[in-house]
């Protein structure tokens, strides 16, 4: 399965005074793409507020290879590089490319599902599981194990 991808316009909101896209850009891109893949595959911010869940990030991991500047397209996409068995935890790697193909940077998001009601992590639903099992996943891709205490 080809990876999910969005292209987008580099802003000027984006820009930071060296002339290049600002490093916190990289990931509400990266963000705003996870959430267009769930929003696509049925799990809307409505979904999300019925059923009382939402994600949850442990860990945000951003690396910087070439620059991006204002008014550049840059294409981002979602690979799914992990997941538990029960779909509760998961890691996602987004890689966002120049209009050439050459890769600009890519952020790595670990993180789970939260119940927003008793505040702690939770199992999804099994279609909102089933959607993260399907999406395309990265080369890198291993299965996450809990470890031994």
């Amino acid at each position: 399965m080809p990876a999910y991808e969005k292209t987008y316009t580099a802003l000027w909101a984006d820009m930071d005074p060296n002339g290049h896209m600002r490093h916190s850009a990289y990931t509400d891109y990266a963000a705003h793409t996870r959430l267009e893949y769930l929003s696509e595959a049925g799990f809307t911010m409505q979904y999300f507020a019925e059923h009382q869940l939402g994600p949850i990030l442990f860990r945000e991991d951003t690396r910087f290879m070439r620059e991006v500047r204002l008014g550049e397209s840059i294409t981002v996409s979602s690979e799914v590089a992990g997941l538990n068995a029960d779909g509760s935890r998961w890691r996602i790697i987004h890689t966002i490319r120049k209009p050439d193909g050459v890769v600009a940077a890519t952020v790595t998001v670990d993180g789970a599902w939260l119940d927003l009601q008793r505040r702690k992590l939770t199992v999804p639903p099994a279609e909102l599981a089933a959607a993260m099992a399907n999406a395309a996943r990265h080369e890198s891709y291993q299965d996450i194990v809990k470890e031994a205490k």
